[in-house]
């Protein structure tokens, strides 16, 4: 008697238990995954949906199709590490020590901020299973690698680049991991992003909790290196690309066979509706490779809008109207407090982006667009010499210091979208206003370490 009676005692405690547990945890029950596509350096209109008629892109086109399709995203930077820092911690590149690039050589120009709290970290302590398969780029060794700055489960390539898009290695080393093994997996790069992600789509699928990944391609980065029965495709189709275009079109047709294949994944498991998926590059495009960034001016690595702007959609099929488009100025680091705000996670201490989440619901009003946007970039080498270019805009005017010893450009993005007329003499009182705006984002960087300690 005595036994069953501790029996039925030792159940009630554990049924106690457990519904402490379930009471004390997020609920996730209808919580979206999240599946977060940044590719690097593709062109504003390097869609075939956005603008280029010479590509085929029936699977990016499907996310500006299915989603709200932005005109008018800005990358916080034009060039990668800076832009992906902002992504994963909704601050501006400088604030968290990454206003350059961060290099597998000596010369680096970044040191992604060990106090700064990423997205994922929030995300898994709200009972998100996260993940990172691809370009990585923020920091090759401890306390900087994806497992230490909130992601589960990691697969993919720590460096800048990849001088070979087959063999995957950089300045002859390795860099590809399995968390944090080095791993040597044979196939395109793309490919193997592609599968990966799929694969981790499948195996989060039997989880009860949803998921965050962030797929995050190489290409179209340089060495443009599509495999040759994409490039032979592109030939037959269109004989009247310049070879250098007929390579970078058949680059991005081969990223879309990718992302094609993690959407259908997605589909097959029956997640597509609840997945809220982002989509947008880290900078412009590269004009050596042939890039289309429309009319706007320049391309990566410079400050005009050509090196800002960028492809960007949303897609939650159950919550945001298809076919939907706005033209209001957002920027990558507005991603983070956006995803926070649509989940109702109130942690967004720090956090300089702004939420646009009523906009994905056709309020822009909601939106509050009267704000300064603020881009830097420090690089080396004799052009730069460890100094940084900047742009400001603010109610559609816009400051441009391209070189650290140019005297600066006023442009009225309103009037001059694409930039042809500097107006710095026309309205000195308007580029001084701007200028002292510049300098007190450059002071509050300037308070951050973007080295390492000694």
């Amino acid at each position: 008697m005595q036994k069953s009676r501790n029996i039925v005692l030792k159940g009630l405690a554990i049924s106690f238990l457990v519904i402490f547990i379930a009471c004390d945890r997020p609920h996730l029950e209808n919580h979206p995954n999240i599946l977060m596509i940044l590719t690097d350096d593709q062109g504003w209109a390097d869609v075939q949906y956005c603008g280029s008629p010479d590509m085929l892109t029936p699977n990016m086109n499907s996310l500006f199709v299915d989603g709200l399709k932005f005109t008018r995203f800005y990358a916080n930077c034009p060039v990668c590490s800076p832009t992906r820092a902002s992504l994963l911690t909704g601050q501006y590149p400088d604030r968290v020590g990454v206003p350059g690039v961060i290099r597998t050589s000596a010369e680096s120009w970044g040191y992604l901020d060990t106090e700064a709290v990423t997205i994922a970290e929030v995300l898994r302590e709200n009972g998100y299973r996260t993940g990172i398969i691809g370009k990585w780029h923020l920091g090759t060794k401890s306390p900087n690698l994806p497992n230490e700055r909130g992601f589960d489960y990691f697969k993919g390539f720590l460096g800048d680049m990849m001088d070979d898009y087959w063999t995957h290695l950089r300045r002859g080393e390795n860099l590809m991991r399995f968390n944090e093994k080095e791993i040597s997996p044979n196939g395109h790069a793309t490919d193997l992003f592609s599968t990966w992600a799929a694969d981790f789509i499948r195996q989060a699928s039997e989880d009860k909790k949803p998921f965050f990944l962030y797929l995050a391609y190489n290409a179209p980065h340089f060495p443009v290196q599509p495999p040759e029965e994409y490039v032979n495709r592109v030939v037959q189709r269109n004989p009247e690309l310049s070879p250098q275009r007929a390579k970078l079109v058949a680059f991005i047709e081969h990223m879309d066979n990718g992302i094609g294949l993690v959407i259908e994944e997605l589909k097959s498991m029956g997640l597509y509706d609840n997945t809220i998926i982002i989509f947008t590059s880290d900078n412009g495009g590269r004009l050596k490779d042939g890039a289309n960034n429309g009319l706007f001016r320049d391309g990566k690595q410079s400050m005009y809008e050509g090196g800002l702007l960028v492809p960007a959609s949303i897609v939650w099929k159950s919550k945001i109207q298809s076919g939907t488009e706005t033209n209001l100025s957002v920027m990558t680091m507005d991603i983070m407090p956006t995803i926070l705000d649509v989940l109702n996670i109130d942690n967004q201490e720090g956090i300089q982006g702004k939420s646009f989440s009523s906009v994905l619901f056709g309020n822009d009003e909601g939106f509050n667009e009267d704000r300064s946007m603020y881009f830097v970039r420090r690089e080396g080498n004799t052009k730069y010499r460890g100094q940084c270019i900047y742009a400001v805009q603010y109610q559609g005017w816009k400051i441009v210091y391209n070189t650290p010893f140019s005297e600066g450009e006023l442009f009225n993005l309103k009037n001059d979208p694409y930039e042809k007329e500097d107006l710095k003499n026309e309205y000195p009182e308007k580029f001084d206003d701007l200028n002292v705006l510049l300098m007190e984002y450059i002071k509050e960087g300037g308070r951050v370490p973007w080295q390492p300690p000694k």
